[in-house]
C-alpha cells in the first residue's frame, strides 16, 4: 500500500479550514445586516409583551372606571354620548369587557379622522378620545413592526427574519466543540479581553438560537410580501377564508381587515352582503352610510350577546345598503376566537366561524403568533419573552464589542476569504435556498454576494 502524501492528509483539514471560513465570512454580512434590526425588534417587543399593562398605566383615566351599585346604561346611550361628545358617524362599539372597564366608541369625523372614544358605562359619562390605535401600546406595536415607517421599512421585517435564521445556522456551526472544551458552555477571560466577548456571543446564541428562529418564523406573517402570500395561499380561493368555511352567500369587496385589528388569517377575509336591502319594520342604525330599515344598534347587540362571544368583542357597523354587522373577538385562548356576520335587516347569521374552522397551517401560525405575543402561556409566556428579547439585545451588543475588538484599524474588518473558493460557493447554495423561501432576503443576498464578490480582491 503506497503510503499517505502529507498533502493528502492536510486535505481535509485544508477544507475543513476553508468551510469555516466561508461560513464566518457570511455569518458576519448576515449580522452586518440585521444587528440593529434585531436590537429594535427585540426592544420593542419586548415592551409589547405587556401591552395591557402599559396601556392601564399611561391610559388610566380612559380605560378603567368605577362600577357603580346600578345597572349599566344602554349600548346606545352610551354611544349616543360619545357621538355628543364628538360629533360624526359611528363606525364600531366595544362594550366594557369588565365591570371596571370602559366601553370603546369608533367615531369617523366630519374632518376624516378616525377616534376611540371612551365613555363609562354606568353612567354614560365620556373619559376622553385617543386616535384610533393612537394608544401607547399601539404605538409601540406599528414600531415593532416597522409599520409606523411604512410599506418599505415593513420589508425589513422580512429581510431582518431571514437573515436572522441564517445566522443562527451559521452560528451554530462555528461555535460547535470540534474537540474543544472552553467557550462552550462557559464564558472565559474578562470584559477587556475578546476571547470573554467572543465566548459571552457564542453561549449566549447557542441558549437563545432556538427562540430566535421561533420569533422569526412567526414574526413572518406580518412582512409586507411573503405574510401577504402566504395568506392568499392559505386562504385566498375561498374569499380570503380558510377551506372548509361556509360562504355560500353574496360576497362583497370590503375586507374584514378594514373595520379594524383582526386574526393574520382572516385579514384578506371579504365580508358577505346583506340579503334584504329595504326591508321596513326595524330602527334605523347609527352605522357609518347606514340604509333605512336597518337593526338599531341595541337590536344588534342583543343578538350577539344571545351568540355568546367572548367578553372583549367590537362590533363594527354596516357600511352601505348592503354591508353587514361584523362581531368579532381575538382573546388569549385562541379556542375563543370568533368572527360573526349579521344581516344588518333581518338579523340573520350570514356566517360564523372560530379557530377551529381554521386549516392546519393557519391554525399552527396563530399559535405561533399568540405565542410571539405573549399571549398563550400567561405570565410564563411574557417572562420567556422578556428573557428571550434581553438575551437577544446581548447577543447583539457582544456580537458589535468583539468585532470592534479584532477588526483593523480603518477597516471593516470582513473575515478573510477562504482559500478554497468551493467552499464560499457551498455556503451561497445553502443561501440561495433562503432567498428562494423568503424573496426579499434573496434581493439582499443578491447585494451582499455583490458585495463578497467586490471585496474579494481587496486587502481586509
Amino acid at each position: 500500500m503506497a503510503a499517505t502524501l502529507p498533502a493528502e492528509a492536510d486535505a481535509p483539514v485544508r477544507a475543513g479550514a476553508s468551510l469555516y471560513r466561508a461560513v464566518w465570512r457570511w455569518h458576519f454580512y448576515a449580522g452586518l445586516l440585521v444587528l440593529p434590526f434585531l436590537v429594535w425588534l427585540a426592544i420593542t417587543g419586548g415592551l409589547y409583551v405587556f401591552k395591557a399593562e402599559i396601556d392601564g398605566w399611561f391610559h388610566h383615566g380612559l380605560k378603567t372606571v368605577v362600577p357603580a351599585a346600578t345597572v349599566p346604561r344602554g349600548h346606545g346611550e352610551i354611544t349616543a354620548a360619545a357621538l355628543a361628545a364628538y360629533p360624526g358617524v359611528l363606525r364600531k362599539y366595544t362594550p366594557a369587557a369588565a365591570p371596571s372597564a370602559s366601553a370603546e366608541v369608533g367615531i369617523a369625523t366630519a374632518r376624516g379622522e378616525r377616534l376611540s372614544v371612551y365613555v363609562d358605562p354606568w353612567r354614560a359619562q365620556v373619559l376622553g378620545a385617543l386616535p384610533e390605535g393612537g394608544s401607547v401600546a399601539w404605538t409601540i406595536r406599528r414600531l415593532h413592526s416597522l409599520k409606523y415607517f411604512g410599506p418599505v421599512a415593513r420589508g425589513a421585517i422580512e429581510i431582518a427574519a431571514g437573515w436572522a435564521i441564517v445566522l443562527v445556522a451559521t452560528g451554530i456551526y462555528l461555535w460547535w466543540p470540534r474537540g474543544r472544551r472552553g467557550g462552550v458552555v462557559t464564558v472565559r477571560g474578562a470584559p477587556r479581553q475578546r476571547v470573554f466577548w467572543r465566548d459571552l456571543h457564542a453561549v449566549t446564541g447557542v441558549f437563545v438560537g432556538a427562540m430566535l428562529v421561533f420569533l422569526a418564523l412567526t414574526g413572518m406573517p406580518w412582512s409586507v410580501l411573503w405574510g401577504q402570500q402566504v395568506n392568499q395561499w392559505a386562504n385566498g380561493h375561498n374569499f380570503g377564508y380558510p377551506a372548509g368555511v361556509r360562504v355560500q352567500v353574496p360576497m362583497s369587496q370590503q375586507r374584514l381587515a378594514e373595520g379594524g385589528p383582526t386574526a393574520w388569517s382572516l385579514e384578506q377575509a371579504r365580508l358577505p352582503q346583506s340579503a334584504h336591502a329595504g326591508h321596513a319594520g326595524h330602527g334605523s342604525a347609527a352605522g357609518e352610510g347606514a340604509a333605512p330599515g336597518a337593526l338599531g344598534l341595541d337590536a344588534a347587540m342583543a343578538i350577539v350577546e344571545r351568540l355568546g362571544l367572548a367578553p372583549g368583542y367590537t362590533l363594527v357597523l354596516p357600511q352601505g345598503p348592503a354591508g353587514v354587522y361584523t362581531a368579532s373577538v381575538y382573546p388569549h385562548d385562541l379556542a375563543r376566537q370568533r368572527v360573526v356576520h349579521l344581516d344588518q335587516y333581518s338579523g340573520a347569521v350570514l356566517l360564523d366561524m372560530g379557530y377551529g374552522d381554521y386549516g392546519p397551517l393557519g391554525r399552527w401560525l396563530e399559535w405561533g403568533i399568540n405565542v410571539h405575543m405573549g399571549q398563550e402561556f400567561g405570565v410564563a409566556n411574557q417572562a420567556l419573552l422578556v428573557v428571550a428579547c434581553l438575551a437577544i439585545v446581548l447577543l447583539c451588543v457582544s456580537a458589535a464589542t468583539m468585532w470592534w475588538k479584532r477588526r483593523p484599524a480603518g477597516a471593516l474588518g470582513v473575515p478573510p476569504s477562504p482559500a478554497d473558493r468551493r467552499a464560499l460557493r457551498a455556503v451561497l447554495a445553502f443561501l440561495v435556498l433562503g432567498g428562494l423561501a423568503f424573496p426579499l432576503m434573496g434581493a439582499s443576498l443578491l447585494a451582499m454576494w455583490a458585495l463578497d464578490h467586490f471585496l474579494t480582491g481587496k486587502v481586509q
